[in-house]
């Protein structure tokens, strides 16, 4: 019977998915209302919430999409072994310094801890096992580049890591007040003198 069939589904998610990305990245999930939504996605209030089934449904998918964005090509330049290891955390800072100019300014995990993470353990599980792989990742291609002679072997490797990851979030965070590019670039470079 016909009254028995779905009905397919006129717009595409993944879209619906970035539109909100954005509009959470800028605003944050508390600013957030579902008429910001159903604009930025086209959306009217019954297809979000029959897709979506909720506003927080939708903020964790999105910034799953935000996490899987960036953290793929972080790993790709990380695990690049033919770049040297300076030119590859210069990459990874650079980001900040020329984000993609149609992307929000700063950061939407940054901007999520900071909004949700003292009450949200599951977000902050979330973001701390992508913040754990991407770290992993570096200090372990430090570790190698220490014992290609390239970095001080007395350097903590995973305390560098560290430092490369607080300064990228530093960075965002100083986009977000409107640093301009030259303090941004003079940062990236004395990150740099540590490799």
């Amino acid at each position: 019977m016909l009254g028995d069939m779905p009905r397919p589904r006129t717009f595409d998610e993944d879209r619906a998915i970035d539109a909100a990305m954005r509009v959470f990245w800028t605003a944050g999930y508390e600013a957030t209302s579902t008429q910001d939504l159903c604009e930025a996605t086209g959306l009217g209030r019954s297809s979000i919430y029959n897709t979506f089934s909720s506003k927080r449904d939708l903020f964790d998918r999105a910034l799953r999409r935000y996490v899987d964005r960036f953290t793929a090509p972080q790993l790709e330049v990380i695990e690049d072994a033919a770049l040297p290891i300076r030119e590859r955390v210069r990459q990874i800072l650079w980001t900040a310094v020329e984000p993609d100019p149609d992307d929000p300014t700063g950061c939407f995990v940054i901007n999520t801890i900071v909004e949700l993470g003292p009450k949200d353990a599951e977000i902050i599980d979330l973001l701390d096992r992508d913040h754990e792989t991407k770290l992993t990742a570096l200090a372990d291609a430090i570790r190698a580049a220490q014992a290609g002679g390239e970095v001080d072997p007395e350097q903590d490797a995973t305390g560098l890591a560290t430092y490369v990851f607080t300064v990228l979030g530093g960075l965002r965070v100083a986009a977000r007040r409107g640093a301009d590019r030259a303090s941004q670039q003079a940062v990236v470079e004395a990150t740099l003198r540590s490799f």
